[in-house]
């Protein structure tokens, strides 16, 4: 009679749960040894070691000649390469736009740092809007530049010091608004609020009458390369509103951050 540890194998969902176990823990401990791989995973050496193999057939472990010890091959890189290759970023992320908008009934943007710039990709409209006498002028290929606007600024808020200093000096400063910042030292004082609060907020400073809440979304690579945004006439955009869309804001960002696997 078959013992337990065959039983357990033969039960394909088992023995997909097995085999993930083992990749994942690879991943995390790097170079590691039978005895505490098993130890970690909670299965007998002998299954451990079968699962090893396999996957060593297959190309995804390597094993070190000399200490003995397994560790992920870079075929796993490769194939969330291609993984990755094939994520368009615009649909993935429209079904999270979609919800922010409709629960705030407001219009949402997303976009794409291209340079000293950002590119409007998406905008997204709520089913049941709410009255406005005022027309925004975003529209989907629309180009503003990142030291005006919420979004651009919570790009920045996620580069460095002098990553930040870069895109200044390559940037065209001028006041669009009466708000907008154009001195160097009073965006850096904004951008370390930004940091602290995880979101940034326009002030009126790249249009008039209008305010936006914005958070930067991070690529597979952890490049601050996105935002999206919440924007409304500054008449319904209170200090106090704010406040409230600031948490689905935030909580919006930590979805569609898990959904890129960050």
């Amino acid at each position: 009679m078959a013992d337990k540890n065959e039983r357990d194998v033969k039960n394909p969902v088992q023995a997909a749960e097995r085999i993930f176990g083992v990749l994942e823990t690879l991943a995390v401990t790097g170079p590691i040894g039978l005895v505490e791989l098993s130890t970690r995973l909670g299965l007998h050496k002998s299954t451990v070691h079968r699962l090893l193999l396999s996957l060593i057939c297959m190309g995804y472990v390597n094993q070190d000649e000399e200490t003995g010890k397994y560790m992920l091959s870079f075929k796993i890189v490769e194939l969330s390469g291609r993984v990755l290759s094939k994520v368009d970023i615009i649909n993935l992320v429209r079904p999270y736009m979609e919800e922010l908008a409709n629960s705030c009934r407001e219009t949402v943007h997303f976009v794409q740092r291209r340079g000293t710039e950002v590119f409007y990709l998406d905008k997204v409209a709520p089913l049941y809007p709410r009255e406005s006498a005022i027309r925004m002028a975003s529209q989907v290929g629309l180009a503003r530049p990142l030291y005006c606007s919420a979004v651009g600024k919570a790009i920045l808020a996620e580069m460095t010091d002098s990553e930040v200093r870069y895109l200044w000096d390559n940037s065209l400063i001028e006041k669009k608004t009466e708000k907008t910042i154009t001195e160097y030292q009073e965006l850096q004082k904004e951008l370390a609020q930004i940091r602290e609060k995880g979101y940034a907020l326009d002030n009126e400073e790249n249009e008039i009458g209008v305010r936006c809440i914005a958070a930067c979304i991070k690529n597979h690579n952890g490049i601050p390369g996105n935002a999206f945004s919440i924007s409304a006439p500054a008449v319904r955009m209170s200090d106090e509103r704010i406040a409230v869309l600031a948490q689905d804001v935030l909580k919006t960002k930590r979805t569609i951050q898990k959904a890129l696997g960050n």
